[in-house]
């Protein structure tokens, strides 16, 4: 049994000062309004630091110098680990436009990792190959196209640990795919896309709910001759029920812009994710994929045409969204663990603070620098650094 005492705690309804939290058996048991401690407990004394819940990460492509395309166990822990310490305790590895048997590959691995006790792996991500090539991005065009029912369907009745798969509305073939998804408890997210208002519609209706890196590779309101048309991205505004994920690494997304969707959608609606590449949590200086630098703190196309990723971790997204956007703390780390909870369909076990939830819990200074000082994982500190 641990116990966190001195916190600035934060819950469900708000703020508790100088709060105490329980952790047994890698759950939450006792949140209390005192830091009185408990018989046999080990003692952690947050020294006022801000406690809040882990971060989930709805969208990464890797860490620690290891991408999850590889495949394998190895790569995919190390990429894992590397996130970890930096305030991520919930993950959904994510692949870019790749091969079936790529796919396939990290499937098995992913599935294996997912059945460990209490392991950090929720699901697989898939960013692709379903794209607009028009709006590929850092996308490997070779692989892009249309839905292909008979790649995805088995790929879907195969492997449940396929949490998530993005799309580009528009493509012929891509309602079935989005009702298949549906169907298989797989999230699909508009992405990489030119969807106009009617299409974007259309896939919403079909249970199309959520946008990828919101903003990036997706065109704003253009003029048709002398009229102007709604872009993709006033078309997933207009549809309310659309969630947002943002990539809050202050390059991406400018912060003025990261402050107006959090202002549009709120906190329940807008979460915020790394998109990392294997550079992140890493000193390496040489991409994965060689058509990508490194540049400017974010990760480019060689021929700087394009972004192509972020060396971004979960506390920079929090610091970013405080310092640079003006948001609020708690809704900045709402935006890391609530929201993607609520999204990814895990709000009844993560994403807060309350009793009978796994234990993930990071720490921030309680000084403007919210320096990550803290990690727990499930009960298990990775991390401590309270001064």
């Amino acid at each position: 049994m641990k116990q966190i005492i001195n916190g600035h705690i934060l819950t469900p309804n708000g703020w508790l000062e100088g709060g105490s939290l329980v952790v047994e058996n890698g759950k939450i048991v006792e949140i209390a309004a005192d830091s009185t401690p408990r018989d046999g407990a080990e003692i952690i004394d947050a020294k006022g630091a801000h406690v809040v819940p882990g971060g989930i990460e709805m969208h990464v492509h890797g860490g620690g110098g290891r991408d999850f395309m590889e495949g394998t166990e190895e790569a995919f822990r190390v990429a894992v680990d590397a996130h970890m310490q930096y305030g991520t305790t919930a993950i959904y590895p994510t692949l870019s436009s790749s091969t079936v048997p790529m796919i396939e590959a990290a499937c098995e691995t992913c599935q294996k990792l997912m059945d460990e006790p209490n392991s950090p792996i929720l699901g697989l991500h898939l960013e692709g190959p379903y794209f607009n090539m028009a709006q590929a991005g850092a996308q490997i065009p070779e692989w892009i196209k249309a839905p292909v029912a008979e790649e995805y369907e088995p790929l879907l009745d195969k492997y449940p640990c396929i949490k998530r798969w993005d799309n580009a509305p528009e493509l012929d073939g891509s309602i079935p795919f989005i009702k298949c998804c549906v169907a298989h408890g797989c999230l699909p997210s508009i992405a990489h896309t030119r969807a106009k208002y009617g299409e974007v519609k259309a896939a919403n209706e079909a249970g199309m709910t959520h946008a990828t890196h919101f903003y990036n590779a997706m065109p704003v309101v253009y003029k048709n001759r002398e009229f102007k048309e709604a872009g993709t991205v006033e078309s997933i505004l207009a549809e309310q029920n659309m969630t947002v994920e943002l990539i809050a690494d202050g390059i991406h997304v400018p912060p003025v812009m990261l402050r107006m969707v959090y202002q549009i959608k709120g906190v329940e609606k807008t979460a915020l994710v790394t998109d990392a590449l294997a550079g992140a949590a890493s000193n390496e200086t040489t991409a994965f994929d060689p058509r990508v630098i490194y540049e400017d703190g974010v990760c480019k196309l060689a021929d700087r045409s394009a972004l192509a990723g972020s060396i971004a971790t979960m506390d920079r997204l929090v610091r970013t969204s405080v310092q640079q956007a003006g948001i609020p703390l708690a809704d900045a780390c709402r935006m890391i663990s609530e929201t993607p909870a609520r999204i990814m369909g895990v709000l009844d076990r993560k994403g807060t603070l309350e009793v009978g939830k796994d234990a993930d819990i990071i720490m921030f200074s309680p000084n403007e620098n919210l320096d990550l000082t803290f990690v727990m994982q499930m009960g298990r500190v990775v991390k401590n650094e309270v001064a």
